[in-house]
């Protein structure tokens, strides 16, 4: 056994360490590969080691975000209330291609038929939208941390759910005013909130809340939006 803590994971997280990331650049050019345990290694992001991710946010039809509760099992940020999905595009040919995001959308298709069980018929490629990038860093703990840029992906649907009980433990519905109330219980200590949605919410969904679905005017694919903290 290495010094990394594993105590809280299970056979199928520590599994899934063994995925290969995508390493990028801080302009998000692709310079390599590794696994996502060196990824999420704190001694790794502290030399700089940057990979590619993406943060899905689906909307119902009732303009409520979905927002799950991420398993005790996770290897980053257990049992924090966060976005409807977020991973990592894998370093392979289908996930790899740029064009158009697909790579990264096929990614997110990915992970929303696995981690929250919505049939594929529901969501297809097309209604996930690029939206824009964010470029973040946080530490969960004196171990493992994130360090990314993530492609926020945009999904308005009304879905079925069945989640997969070692991805997340709960799942709510959210209005734009619920969101900003756990956020504030966040802030005081008495709600735990993963950083990127904190990020997220502040910099994007609150603007964008009032004009869904129709947020085209919204999108911005030139930009790589710098959320570190000073």
């Amino acid at each position: 056994m290495s010094e990394e803590n594993y105590s809280h994971l299970d056979r199928y997280q520590v599994g899934r360490l063994a995925e290969l990331c995508i390493i990028i650049d801080e302009n998000d050019n692709v310079i390599g590969a590794k696994d996502k345990k060196n990824c999420h290694l704190n001694k790794n992001i502290e030399k700089g080691l940057l990979h590619r991710a993406f943060s899905v946010v689906l909307f119902n039809s009732k303009n409520q975000l979905l927002v799950q509760e991420r398993a005790d099992n996770k290897i980053t940020f257990p049992g924090y209330l966060t976005d409807s999905c977020s991973s990592h595009p894998l370093s392979n040919s289908l996930e790899l291609d740029e064009n158009d995001a697909i790579g990264v959308r096929r990614a997110a298709h990915r992970r929303i038929l696995a981690e929250l069980g919505i049939p594929p018929e529901q969501v297809t490629l097309g209604d996930i939208i690029y939206m824009t990038r964010y470029h973040y860093k946080a530490q969960s703990d004196k171990t493992w941390g994130e360090h990314e840029i993530a492609y926020l992906l945009l999904i308005t649907k009304d879905v079925t759910l069945n989640p997969d009980s070692r991805e997340l433990k709960n799942y709510y519905y959210m209005s734009k005013e619920e969101l900003r109330e756990i956020l504030a219980k966040g802030d005081r200590g008495e709600a735990k909130i993963t950083p990127w949605l904190k990020l997220m919410a502040e910099n994007f969904l609150f603007k964008w809340w009032d004009s869904l679905p129709n947020v085209n005017h919204f999108i911005d694919h030139k930009t790589i939006h710098r959320l570190l903290k000073p």
